[in-house]
């Protein structure tokens, strides 16, 4: 592991009780949500990551306590290095502080986790849908979502999906 990452996992796991990882070679750290605003300023002020490269989540939904958790990827250009920082969020607040004022480019990132995840972002300047028309009911990436979907029609179904495919009326 390069000498500046170690830095940063040993000032994380130090300060915020952070839980460093590796999987396939990147490096991951995973900490609650009350420090996510702090970290972060770090990450940005002390350590030299200049960019937040996206923010998206995942849902364990129905075996994962907590059910989501937010995903944020930083990326350091003036020492070639990416981290990862995975937050747990609680089905029962669903919600983490807001990034915009320390990357802006969190605004539009924000807003698409909260459309498709129903993560909310608390002081988010405008959050709002923004995939999804405003009056879309749902999250339509979260895993207990009802899927509606028409079969694929191959050569050996294609007497089954025939007979149920709606037609035009006359």
């Amino acid at each position: 592991m390069d000498a500046k990452l170690q830095e940063v996992i040993d000032a994380f796991v130090a300060r915020y009780q952070a839980e460093p990882s590796e999987y396939r070679g990147q490096i991951r750290v995973k900490l609650e949500g009350e420090h996510l605003s702090a970290a972060v300023t770090a990450l940005r002020d002390e350590f030299g990551f200049e960019m937040l490269t996206f923010i998206t989540a995942v849902d364990y939904w129905p075996e994962g306590d907590p059910r989501f958790h937010v995903i944020y990827q930083f990326t350091s250009y003036q020492h070639n290095l990416q981290l990862q920082m995975r937050v747990p969020v609680p089905e029962q607040t669903l919600s983490l502080p807001s990034l915009v004022d320390i990357y802006p480019s969190a605004n539009w990132h924000e807003r698409e986790t909260y459309d498709m995840f129903g993560i909310r972002f608390e002081g988010h300047p405008d959050l709002r849908r923004i995939l999804m028309p405003f009056d879309w009911v749902g999250h339509p990436l979260r895993k207990d979502y009802p899927l509606g979907y028409e079969e694929v029609q191959f050569s050996f179904n294609f007497d089954e999906i025939d007979k149920r495919k709606p037609r035009p009326t006359e």
